[in-house]
């Protein structure tokens, strides 16, 4: 591999957490320093002969924690996510030097409840809040009336990478709300949560949580087919377009997203 240079970094795989068969858990050292906001996005990305191929991830990890989280959808013709599925534990992975990304917790307007809907790998963004709120809660620094809203969605429950952690937080803390669900439970018989998809089971959440356009703003992240359904099912609540932030996670024929 040619030397880093004012661009990327290489960053050594220090963990990795096999999730299921297509999804993947890696942490890695980011070989320098690198700042980000809760919500952005970072560059990875891995040489083969003859090129360098790159995506970008939203950061799982809360920018207090020494090594950077990322959770990856395998993608089995891609380009990338095959090659960074083949790295092990000490290998290494190119790292961009600036996050970006305005996806990004709005804690100006006076909308003080904020309504987080994933899929998958979509709750990346969103565990990178909690957590990063989280830690303000437990040094005192944690300012305002903010509540967050989960509502996560994915085909199976072990889909959920993240539900453990996010389920004990919501127990421990009074300003997150955490709801999974699932939508192919006879895949899944010993579930015994919500089920359905994310767009169908919104409307419920929405109304037990109290939420409402005057007071919430929200978050769509993950599947193209889940944010337009949930956008304008939000919409047709009486959400306006200043109120609903999207991250796609995927290219769909409608739209393109950023990742893959």
């Amino acid at each position: 591999m040619p030397p880093p240079g004012d661009e990327f970094y290489y960053a050594r795989i220090v963990e990795r957490r096999d999730i299921s068969e297509g999804l993947l858990v890696v942490q890695v050292d980011p070989g320098g320093d690198f700042s980000f906001v809760p919500g952005q996005y970072a560059t990875l990305g891995v040489f083969a002969p003859g090129k360098h191929y790159e995506r970008a991830y939203s950061i799982v990890s809360a920018p207090h924690e020494r090594f950077m989280e990322f959770f990856i959808e395998l993608v089995p013709h891609g380009d990338l996510t095959p090659r960074l599925f083949s790295r092990r534990v000490g290998e290494e992975l190119t790292l961009r030097k600036n996050a970006k990304g305005r996806f990004t917790l709005d804690a100006t307007s006076s909308r003080t409840n904020h309504l987080l809907v994933a899929t998958v790998t979509g709750v990346a963004p969103f565990v990178s809040y909690v957590r990063s709120l989280y830690r303000q809660w437990k040094d005192g620094s944690f300012a305002g009336e903010h509540k967050l809203f989960l509502l996560e969605g994915a085909s199976r429950s072990w889909e959920l990478g993240y539900s453990e952690e996010l389920q004990r937080l919501s127990n421990e803390v009074p300003w997150f709300f955490f709801s999974p669900t699932i939508s192919r439970p006879w895949d899944d018989v010993d579930w015994k949560g919500e089920r359905g998809r994310v767009d169908e089971v919104v409307r419920k959440y929405a109304d037990h949580w109290e939420l409402a356009p005057e007071n919430t703003t929200a978050y769509l992240c993950g599947h193209p087919t889940m944010v337009d359904n949930v956008r304008g099912i939000l919409h047709r609540r009486g959400w306006q377009k200043n109120s609903i932030k999207e991250e796609l996670y995927f290219i769909s024929a409608k739209k393109a997203a950023r990742t893959g």
